[in-house]
């Protein structure tokens, strides 16, 4: 009986060798999740800001900030688009592992089923890598590095009791 125990071994360890792809894959969605995670963060921290601005600002900034706020919300969705889908994609892949194994310990054939889990869960991370290129272009779309303009800007913060006002006596 030592031969069928060790067939069976073996042909464990092949389904381990043909799940480290998956499992790698999982990695790479795993630090594109992180990304995603640190843009939405970072989106949602600067919308906090600007709306913090409304109460102060000039009547040109409203518009500027209403403007850039509507941005920052359809980047917001795109990320959330993408955490989604690569989320769904790993989940896929997981499930693709488990009937590797399923298939390996029953002798059922799923490969079929194997398959297209692979495929459905290929899409679902091409198209979160998707919304995050299109994030990614409307976020430097309205990339503005330099000198803002005056009338976008918010208000200066006078310090009172700062300056000296000693004039010269000519």
């Amino acid at each position: 009986m030592a031969v069928p125990e060790m067939d069976h071994i073996v042909s464990i360890a092949d389904v381990i060798r043909l799940a480290v792809a998956p499992v790698f894959l999982l990695s790479g969605i795993a630090a594109m999740l992180n990304v995603l995670t640190n843009r939405l963060t970072r989106i949602v921290d600067r919308a906090r800001h600007l709306e913090k601005e409304f109460a102060a600002a000039a009547p040109g900034r409203i518009e500027t900030l209403r403007a850039s706020l509507g941005r920052l919300a359809r980047r917001a969705r795109l990320v959330s688009w993408g955490i989604s889908l690569c989320t769904s994609s790993a989940i896929l892949i997981s499930i693709v592992v488990v009937v590797l194994f399923i298939d390996s310990l029953t002798g059922t054939n799923f490969s079929a089923i194997i398959a297209l889990l692979f495929i459905v869960a290929m899409a679902a991370l091409t198209l979160g890598l998707v919304c995050f290129l299109r994030e990614i272009s409307l976020a430097t779309r309205h990339l503005r590095i330099g000198e803002p303009d005056p009338e976008h800007s918010p208000p200066a913060v006078q310090v009172v009791g700062t300056g000296s006002n000693r004039h010269a006596d000519s």
